[in-house]
């Protein structure tokens, strides 16, 4: 394709019939996770240089969707699923369970995957984690946030998720 060479050329740049034939001989997978669980294990990596959670909340809202990092990006604005059809969309928090069956259809052993992958130990604790979190936010914080993760909200089933209406 014409822009191939071009290292940065992003997937959106291409037209419609040219992205089809690039991504038909591929199986798309789509690792998804909770925007407010993102936050939290950005917050805790030390990406953001602030001294608490609220003001970290603070940054990310005050940085909006352009200037942001990909760390906290809303997930529909980097994998554009509108633009690409996923054959699979793995939920943090169901890994283990849909790990197995995208290995069997690939045709690899299920067995290969980690025996320390806990799905529900990882879940227990983002529960409380996000309690925790979530009751450092002012109410005007916690509205924008469900107002910045809007489309990531709609478009996958984050139904537990603290940015909920």
């Amino acid at each position: 394709y014409r822009q191939l060479q071009m290292r940065d050329t992003r997937l959106s740049e291409f037209n419609q019939t040219e992205r089809k034939a690039m991504l038909g001989s591929y199986s798309k997978v789509l690792f998804v996770r909770d925007p407010f669980h993102r936050l939290i294990a950005t917050f805790l990596q030390g990406m953001g240089i602030s001294p608490s959670f609220s003001s970290f909340v603070q940054e990310v809202l005050d940085s909006g969707m352009h200037n942001g990092s990909v760390a906290w990006q809303p997930l529909v604005s980097l994998c554009q699923p509108c633009l690409i059809q996923y054959d699979y969309v793995v939920m943090f928090g169901f890994l283990r369970q849909e790990l197995g069956h995208l290995l069997h259809r690939a045709g690899l052993p299920a067995g290969s995957l980690h025996p320390e992958l806990t799905d529900s130990q990882v879940q227990w604790t983002y529960r409380w984690l996000s309690e925790q979190m979530f009751s450092e936010l002012s109410a005007q914080q916690k509205k924008q946030l469900s107002h910045f993760y809007r489309w990531d909200l709609a478009a996958f089933p984050f139904s537990s998720s603290f940015l909920s209406d």
